[in-house]
Parts: structure tokens; sequence; C-alpha cells
């Protein structure tokens, strides 16, 4: 049965753990990506994609301040405009030529896309979004006393990264343009890095310093595009519960009640899986079909059913 399928991969997909950050590098890591969404767009499917930017734009605030004294550095906000851009170029050219090769030529479109968010948003008195490399804890002291930065430890990934406020994305503020996208045909990629933040103030909306979470901004993005199915991708194939520990149960088929007890009871860590489970619950209580979480190398057959967690009402 054909579904319109919100997909969302990480950023660190695209740039992945102790690779330098070269264009050859995320190329090919856009590239395997894109097998995965045109596997899906080849079996009948209307997909939108969204990534993440967390290693991208950290890349960009880091040039910004190693350049500052020669070139005025850029707002969060813009950094995250770029990403947006730089990201959904690599998506489209590649998505684009693969569907070429499989005789499937469809117009592939990236979007650069606002996303409202509160000013009054706790999150921006208490950052928690991670961006840009990882560190040791004597660099996190010496870049929290000279930068001013707020540095976070992930012990799960074994170092210390920049936390930046991550406010609760509302709604996309073009999402009448990607319903026209997908209404002629295209494959549309979009709200790239969880959108560029902005708040309204008097009529007019503007950008702010932060970074929205693309888990959660993709799914506002799947309600505002009415998607069928939301998946997010990961670098895991499953959800567990216990994770990293003897106890580790991987979590298959959920109800929306049983996800709810399970996130409540503290097992899904934030600033990795809980934003995730967060966006997959919220998804199926705003009226979805259906949420998925896997892994890249498990899309297909999380769709068909035989992968993946997958969280119905």
């Amino acid at each position: 049965m054909s579904e319109r399928i919100v997909i969302a991969f990480g950023g660190n997909a695209i740039l992945q753990s102790k690779q330098k950050g070269t264009v050859e590098e995320q190329r090919a890591n856009v590239h395997t990506a894109c097998l995965a969404v045109a596997d899906l767009v080849q079996a009948g499917h209307q997909v939108v994609v969204t990534h993440g930017n967390g290693p991208q734009v950290g890349a960009v605030l880091l040039q910004n301040d190693i350049a500052k004294e020669q070139v005025p550095p850029m707002p969060l906000d813009m950094c995250g405009a770029a990403t947006q851009g730089q990201i959904g170029y690599m998506v489209q050219q590649s998505l684009t030529n693969i569907l070429r090769e499989r005789g499937m030529a469809r117009p592939v479109v990236s979007l650069v896309t606002q996303v409202l968010v509160n000013s009054d948003d706790p999150a921006f008195t208490s950052p928690t979004k991670p961006v840009g490399a990882f560190y040791s804890q004597a660099e996190a002291l010496r870049f929290s006393t000279e930068k001013g930065w707020s540095m976070k430890e992930d012990k799960a990934r074994g170092g210390w990264r920049r936390v930046v406020p991550s406010p609760d994305p509302i709604g996309l503020i073009e999402k009448e343009a990607v319903l026209s996208l997908l209404q002629a045909g295209a494959i549309v990629v979009t709200s790239g890095g969880g959108g560029i933040p902005v708040v309204e103030k008097g009529g007019q909306y503007l950008g702010v310093e932060a970074v929205i979470d693309k888990d959660l901004a993709g799914e506002r993005l799947a309600c505002d595009v009415r998607a069928d199915t939301l998946m997010i991708l990961t670098d895991v194939p499953q959800v567990a519960i216990n994770f990293n520990t003897p106890e580790q149960v991987n979590l298959g088929t959920l109800t929306l009640d049983e996800a709810k007890i399970y996130q409540g009871q503290g097992h899904f860590a934030a600033g990795s899986m809980g934003p995730k489970m967060l966006a997959a619950i919220r998804f199926i209580e705003d009226g979805g079909r259906r949420s998925i979480i896997t892994s890249l190398a498990m899309a297909g057959q999380a769709v068909a059913g035989s992968a993946g967690t997958i969280l119905h009402k």
C-alpha cells in the first residue's frame, strides 16, 4: 500500500564519528542514506526527507569563531540556514542521480524552512541540544571559560559537546509550499536541522539563537503534510529499554500506552533516544497512523512491518 512517509535521519548519519568532515566523506554518507530513500520511492511511497545538522552547524560555528577577526561571525539561526542549504543540496543531488540511474526521473526539491517556536519557551534558559564535535573534559572546561559555551558530557559516546537552546517546534511556516510541491509530484527535502527557529513579534518572523530537535520538528512536519508514517532513522535497529545493560530488551511493536509507560520510567535518554520516542508518541497522539524508529539499513523492512520499533495507536 502506498504511503506518505516522512523520513528523518540524523546529522551524524551525514558526518559519522571519527570522520574529518570532508565533502567526500559527507557525499558518500548522503549517498548511502539516499539509497534507502530511493528504495521507498521505488516501492511506490511518497517521501518527504528531513535531516539533522548537529555536526555540520557545529563546524560552521567553529569556522565562525576561528575567522571572527577577518569575517563577521553569523548568528546560530543563520548558520542553521546555511547547513540546511548545504545538506539539502547534497541530498537533492544524490537522490536525483540515484533515481535517474534506476530510470525513475523525479523532481527532488530542497526547501529552506522556518519553524515557529514560542519566545517564552523554557529551553532558552536551559540549553540541552548538543552541536558540534566531541571534546575532552579539559577542552570542555576551557571552551566554557573562553567562549562562554554551555558544555555537557555524553557518557554513551565518551566526550563533551556544546549544548544550545532547543525550543519546542510549533509548526512550519512554509507548510503550504511543501504541500504544493508534494501535490506536483516532487520529493521534498525540508525542515533540515529542525528548521530555522523563528519567533513571531509584531506580525513579523524573527530568527533566534537555537537549534530545534530534528525529530520533534520532523513530527510537526509529518503532521503538517498529513503523512501516514513518521520514520526516524538512527544508529540502532530497534529502541531498547535498560539500554547497554545486561537487562537490555529490544522493543518491536508497541502500543501508545506502552511507549508512554517506558518513557515515564526514564528509559530513553535526553539528547539521544528521548526526543525520538517523544516524536514517535506525539505523532500517534496527533493522529498519525504509525511511527517507526530503526536503522538506515532496516528502513525498507521496517516500512514493511518486519523490523525496527513500530508504534501504533
